[in-house]
């Protein structure tokens, strides 16, 4: 009788591991902004919801910060900032987007998601960088990423769109991704290394970030686009690569 029981026992939690394995991934979008507001969100969405479905993983995309609970966010494996800016998050629903991080939750921000929260000291340290600011117009040069596997030659990309200049240079807290070459555009004020996307661990939790994602053409480059994914693998434990 024992035996049989010990045999249930396992049967049950074999079928409860396997509907956990099989449960699919989701993200949570949020596009909220207080500030500045790009054209670009639409099709930031629709991309996400793309990449994610050619993953087998599902989204929602929400707008309203009463989603930052413990309960709600609990149903998430990555949030995704979306061009959002300004301060988006009350207390409350800051203490719980970091309790999601720092428990192991995935956190990826796009382009000016580091122009947001900035009376939000972890927020930075979530994010890598705040946004200090860009020249005007959009900018053209050479970006070269940290690893093989994104640009269609190598390491190399011609990119166009609005670059970041940041408050201080991530790299010393973060694992850079990408760097742009200021020597191929006017306005650039970080210097010889100019990061412009990254990675860490937050805690239990990952962070990716990008500052790419301004211009809305730029969402249909297969480029940016392998860029994006590998991001959300990242900060979703799918993948060590960032």
């Amino acid at each position: 009788m024992k035996a049989f029981f010990a045999l249930l026992i396992a049967v049950c939690t074999m079928a409860t591991s396997v509907a956990v394995a099989r449960e699919p991934v989701r993200l949570l979008v949020f596009t909220k902004t207080t500030g500045f507001r790009h054209d670009s969100i639409p099709v930031a969405v629709d991309t996400v919801r793309a990449l994610a479905r050619q993953a087998g993983w599902q989204v929602d995309h929400d707008e309203d910060a009463r989603v930052f609970t413990r309960e709600r966010l609990a149903r998430y494996r990555v949030v995704v900032f979306a061009n959002t800016t300004g301060d988006v998050l009350d207390d409350a629903q800051q203490a719980a987007l970091r309790e999601y991080v720092e428990h192991g939750g995935g956190f990826v921000g796009i382009h000016s998601a580091a122009d947001t929260e900035y009376d939000w000291p972890w927020y930075e340290t979530l994010v890598g960088a705040w946004f200090l600011s860009h020249p005007p117009g959009l900018q053209a040069t050479q970006l070269t990423f940290a690893a093989d596997g994104i640009a269609p030659d190598g390491r190399h990309w011609q990119v166009t769109d609005e670059l970041y200049n940041y408050r201080r240079n991530p790299r010393s807290r973060v694992r850079v991704v990408a760097t742009v070459d200021e020597s191929g555009y006017a306005g650039g004020s970080m210097g010889a290394d100019h990061p412009i996307a990254w990675c860490h661990e937050a805690g239990k939790g990952r962070s990716w970030y990008t500052g790419l994602g301004h211009r809305i053409d730029l969402y249909a480059d297969d480029t940016f686009r392998r860029h994006l994914l590998r991001g959300l693998r990242y900060a979703a434990g799918e993948s060590e690569d960032c």
